[in-house]
């Protein structure tokens, strides 16, 4: 197996936010890592206009793989526009055909903003494409389809309140100080969350919500997922086949 892992997300800062301690353990079990986002963070600011906000969230996300020796890709949609269509599955196709996968995590299905849920059936979709020879783009196509996982869900609920189960979660407490200095790269997000959400201090944030799922298992710090186990996927558990102890299998 290629031990390549793609995390591909909304927008800067999710993969720092949802599973960058898993994807640091990988990293040390010798897996390449890439990161990408659909939109460069566009809409993310009070401050500056799109194009120098894109270019600094750009650059600040570049810089928050490097901290794990990973590679950073922007597919260059829209904030608020990500939709699911022919330009967006073949875009994002071509990307996984690029790189190869054999790993990928997305957002999860259910999730506070639409970005993040139509992220996650692009992503569905394009790790079924692989494979597809007569898809109208022009990288090769490739087998088997990738593993995919789905991260938690922000607050670990829906747009409902209900909460979002895992059926996994992976214990991330060795990998903290590499999440949070991966994640303090994005310092412009500090004073867009702070005017838009009414939140900071999102670095302690984050730490809040890991101590929050490390409960589960009980651990200091904790990332939960979901495999996407759908007709023609993998159906073995690799993420827990390679993490070992570190990975442990809940609401079976």
């Amino acid at each position: 197996m290629d031990k390549t892992v793609l995390a591909i997300f909304a927008h800067p800062d999710d993969a720092e936010i949802e599973c960058s301690g898993t994807l640091s353990l990988l990293k040390k079990a010798g897996w390449n890592i890439h990161i990408a986002t659909m939109a460069p963070g566009d809409k993310g600011t009070v401050e500056y206009n799109r194009e120098e906000i894109s270019r600094i969230r750009k650059a600040e996300a570049a810089e928050g793989a490097k901290v794990i020796g990973a590679s950073y890709t922007c597919l260059e949609f829209e904030d608020v526009y990500i939709m699911y269509d022919r330009e967006s599955i073949n875009r994002t196709t071509s990307l996984l055909r690029k790189i190869k996968p054999s790993l990928v995590f997305t957002h999860n299905p259910a999730d506070y903003m639409v970005d993040h849920e139509t992220t996650s059936r692009i992503v569905m979709t394009a790790c079924f494409s692989t494979g597809i020879k007569n898809l109208e783009i022009e990288e090769d196509y490739y087998e088997p389809i990738p593993y995919l996982y789905y991260t938690d869900a922000m607050d670990a609920k829906n747009i409902l309140g209900q909460p979002i189960l895992t059926s996994m979660f992976v214990d991330i407490t060795s990998e903290m100080p590499i999440k949070e200095k991966m994640l303090a790269c994005h310092a412009s997000q500090r004073n867009w969350l702070l005017a838009h959400h009414k939140m900071d201090e999102y670095i302690l944030s984050m730490k809040r919500f890991g101590e929050f799922r490390g409960k589960n298992i009980n651990v200091k710090y904790a990332e939960g997922y979901r495999q996407h186990l759908g007709h023609g996927y993998p159906q073995d558990n690799i993420l827990k086949e390679i993490l070992g102890d570190k990975a442990v299998l809940v609401n079976k």
